[in-house]
């Protein structure tokens, strides 16, 4: 009697025995820029499937949101940026470990229109005309885009007169939605995000900026999961991360 309860006890743990590696796999925090969402999913599943035992996971934001949620706190083993200020920002606050800062994509910042607009924009200039009554940007005190956006209006001296018309967005995605919506005549984002809705947005300039558009990732200085956050980061440069990107319209750093 014994003998038959010891093997019952035995039969009925093996199932829990079975999921105990599955339950125990462990999670890699990335906090990005919102204009990564989309080459960034793609990445994570195919690092997953590189590695099985980890399971990526993604918070997407505005790059300076994303930096003081890592200051306070927050848990996250890599921080992928929209500009360089931004992670500047993160080593001056040891959010970051230096050594492993790289810079792994370039972007365009460009103004888009409704895919239905009937307005004539060709350049930063026609913003002014009486037609264009809103102008959706990034907030520039915590966006990237609304910074080069701010720099290349105040290049062209058209800052204050566009500024008059903002409708500051709270990230680069919420700028694309706003366009998309038709809630306002035109917006600034990056160009990858314009090619996310091209049924519903079109490119109307293409923006020069004063600074290249350029994203740095970095492993933090708090993950717990030091090796394998670097090779996520190794994973984001290798040839077949810099494809992927490329696919949602990055270019090479």
């Amino acid at each position: 009697m014994l003998c038959r309860l010891k093997r019952l006890v035995i039969a009925s743990a093996l199932p829990l025995f079975l999921l105990t590696p599955a339950a125990h796999a462990a999670d890699l925090v990335v906090s990005a820029a919102a204009s990564l969402t989309n080459a960034f999913k793609e990445l994570g599943q195919s690092f997953e499937a590189q590695n099985p035992d980890t399971k990526v996971l993604f918070n997407f934001a505005a790059s300076d949101v994303l930096l003081q949620q890592i200051i306070k706190g927050a848990p996250a083993d890599v921080f992928a940026s929209a500009d360089q200020e931004a992670m500047n920002k993160a080593e001056a606050e040891k959010a970051v470990q230096p050594a492993s800062r790289k810079n792994f994509a370039n972007n365009q910042i460009v103004l888009i229109v409704p895919a239905d607009s009937q307005l004539h924009i060709t350049q930063l200039q026609d913003l002014t005309q009486a037609a264009v009554k809103r102008v959706a940007y990034g907030n520039p005190a915590s966006v990237p885009v609304g910074r080069y956006t701010k720099a290349a209006l105040e290049h062209a001296n058209l800052w204050d007169a566009v500024a008059a018309k903002g409708v500051p967005a709270q990230n680069v995605r919420q700028s694309l939605d706003y366009v998309a919506r038709g809630e306002v005549e035109a917006g600034f984002v990056f160009s990858t995000d314009a090619a996310v809705m091209p049924d519903k947005v079109k490119v109307a300039v293409r923006v020069p900026s004063q600074t290249p558009v350029s994203y740095p990732i970095a492993v933090t200085s708090d993950t717990k999961q030091t090796e394998m956050a670097a090779k996520f980061v190794a994973y984001v440069l290798s040839p077949v991360g810099q494809a992927t990107l490329a696919r949602y319209g990055f270019l090479k750093p």
